[in-house]
């Protein structure tokens, strides 16, 4: 009869005049149970808070949306173990379920919302009565279930636990176990479920055969080598996926996938085959940044990723720098050509080779440079990296009106200890930490001649916040970094201007500029001369907002010197906030300066625009 009636409604509005909106506005509010991850998964199914905007119906379209979310909405319930649970929707105050809310709806004056009202009851909360596995399993195995009588009845729990069961499994060498979703019974007289998993552990295998598929140029002996993962060894699904990022890492695949056999092969293992797809080969792009005191920059860069089929690297880049900035002369340019050769003698070891030509016009000096360097770099595990190498620089620096020619030959080496665990440095660091420590050895053959040692620590640390303040993981993070650098073996004016520490600028003191910290010319002074030694340090506050969009507060500090220990007087202090906007290649930043001592040659602020975090 319901069905009937309904009928008629909806043809006596076909033919009534049409006062209605349609697409039909509404307001939507979601009651809240009480628990705040309840609400959010209840906000996130219903399809009336999620389509609210993106896409408009009609009166009868909105009553066929809130009868659909009624559903919905009891699955997320019940997820959460609330099976006994009831879910009421209604719209000004009528049931979704009446007849008469269409003709309700359709009475609506055009440009009037419709009021949605979504309320619960969530019964009794479902806890886990007995719980079996019908299969003889290790106890280490058994243990990973992570599920006991008496928890709630989640069902994401459940799940988890039939995840966990069947990563001990494969990760033991039983690569082809099944553990089928668990069956629950529901007790009679209490809100109680029990439990029943039904596992096939099937055969313990090794890995059998590596095969790899859907190379076009890479070479397959590239592939063997990078994998740590041999024929005869037992098979582990972890050691698996880790062979998968290691192909992955090269840096030539968009793509890595993994196929299991069905079956062992001739060896008595599991056959597996790395399915891979390859990257572009040559790409180009463009960078841009500002900041105030070195002005503009723009450039260019062409890769190719995969020169001789060994996953080799010629990178091509050029870029103008200094346009317009307040402690620059003119206009200067960088250019370099950069051949990389990965897993060079053996895995995780590469030899890169740079030549570069730089000009740039400087309050402190003016320097036109030809390098050329070579790094052999050797990673040692997940978190240390050493590096050690050569190079050569012949330069022209004129300062204070006296021109000087040099030639540095040097060999810096360095220890990198890095626990953020990122793949590149453009990428957001949340936790962790960041610390290298750099000697560089150098001969200067110029006027004067001078050896001289350069040591420089740099370390930044990040501490995500949630635990906190019990907040998302990510939104809230601290950052703090310190630097700390001193030349041995020469003096202020026997070492090259270049070599000298300075300080101001994005990447020591912001809020001062570029080269700014430090002593002057007595006879000049908005001429830097540069120190022997620098001390700096700084903390930042991340906050992000919404999916892309974040702000941070931040306070640097340091001095330019001729020791490390802090000279009264001396120490600049810089503060200020910034913007950013995450893309999926790092945040785009904007910050904001102010030093908090002006001096004569100082800027009243300074601003900074970039592609990354600040450190």
């Amino acid at each position: 009869m319901r069905q009937v009636l309904f009928a008629l409604v909806l043809a006596m509005t076909a033919l009534a005049p049409a006062r209605a909106a349609d697409p039909q506005g509404y307001k939507v509010d979601i009651a809240s149970v009480g628990n705040g991850e309840m609400d959010s998964t209840l906000k996130a199914t219903s399809d009336l808070e999620g389509l609210r905007k993106t896409a408009p119906v009609g009166p009868f379209g909105l009553i066929a949306r809130a009868r659909s979310d009624i559903d919905r909405l009891k699955t997320a319930l019940e997820s959460f173990g609330y099976y006994q649970s009831t879910v009421t929707i209604k719209i000004n105050d009528i049931p979704v379920t009446n007849p008469s809310l269409g003709e309700t709806l359709v009475a609506l004056p055009k440009g009037t919302d419709a009021r949605v009202a979504v309320s619960f009851k969530l019964g009794p909360l479902y806890h886990l009565g007995r719980i079996d596995i019908d299969a003889d399993l290790p106890d280490e195995v058994r243990k990973t279930l992570g599920l006991k009588t008496g928890d709630p009845a989640v069902a994401g729990n459940v799940l988890a636990g039939e995840t966990r069961l069947l990563t001990a499994l494969e990760e033991r060498g039983y690569a082809f176990a099944k553990v089928d979703p668990p069956v629950a019974y529901e007790a009679a007289d209490t809100p109680t479920l029990d439990l029943r998993f039904h596992v096939d552990i099937g055969a313990h295998v090794n890995v059998g055969e590596i095969h790899f598929r859907g190379m076009k140029r890479t070479r397959e002996p590239l592939l063997r080598s990078r994998v740590l993962l041999h024929t005869g060894q037992p098979y582990s699904a972890s050691a698996v996926e880790q062979a998968r990022r290691d192909l992955l890492s090269l840096g030539v695949f968009t793509q890595v996938s993994v196929i299991l056999g069905t079956q062992v092969d001739a060896t008595g293992g599991v056959p597996i085959t790395f399915r891979v797809r390859e990257r572009l080969r040559h790409t180009i792009s463009v960078n841009a940044a500002y900041s105030s005191d070195l002005g503009g920059s723009a450039g260019v860069t062409w890769t190719d990723r995969n020169l001789f089929g060994h996953a080799e690297q010629l990178t091509l880049a050029a870029s103008i720098i200094n346009a317009g900035g307040s402690d620059t002369t003119g206009i200067g340019y960088d250019t370099s050509a950069k051949l990389l050769l990965p897993d060079l003698g053996r895995r995780d070891q590469s030899l890169l080779f740079t030549v570069g030509a730089l000009k740039q016009q400087l309050q402190a000096y003016d320097q036109t440079a030809k390098t050329t360097t070579v790094t052999l770099t050797r990673k040692l595990s997940s978190l240390w990296t050493v590096s050690a190498g050569g190079s050569a620089i012949d330069e022209q620096i004129m300062q204070e009106g006296a021109t000087n020619f040099y030639t540095l030959l040097s060999s810096p080496f360095s220890v990198t200890f890095d626990s953020t665990h990122l793949p590149s440095p453009l990428d957001d660091p949340r936790r962790g930490l960041r610390t290298t420590l750099t000697l560089t050895p150098t001969l200067a053959l110029g006027h004067p001649n001078a050896r001289y040692l350069i040591t420089v620590f740099k370390a930044s640390a990040y501490f995500d916040l949630n635990h906190l303040f019990a907040i998302e993981p990510g939104r809230t993070v601290l950052a703090a970094r310190a630097l700390a650098g001193i030349a041995k073996g020469a003096g202020e004016f026997s070492l090259p201007p270049d070599q000298r520490f300075y300080g101001g600028g994005s990447s020591t003191i912001r809020g001062y500029g570029y080269q700014k910290v430090g002593p002057t010319f007595p006879n000049d002074p908005t001429t830097p001369i540069g120190g022997t030694a620098i001390t700096a340090g700084g903390v930042e506050l991340r906050q992000r907002f919404g999916g892309n969009f974040g702000a941070a507060v931040f306070m640097d500090a340091g001095q330019v010197s001729a020791s490390l220990k802090a000279v009264p007087g001396e120490v600049r202090v810089g503060y200020g906030a910034g913007i950013r906007y995450y893309t999926p290649i790092g945040p785009l930043r904007l910050d904001f300066a102010l030093p908090t001592k002006r001096g004569p040659n100082d800027d009243a602020f300074e601003v900074y625009i970039g592609l990354g975090q600040a450190f």
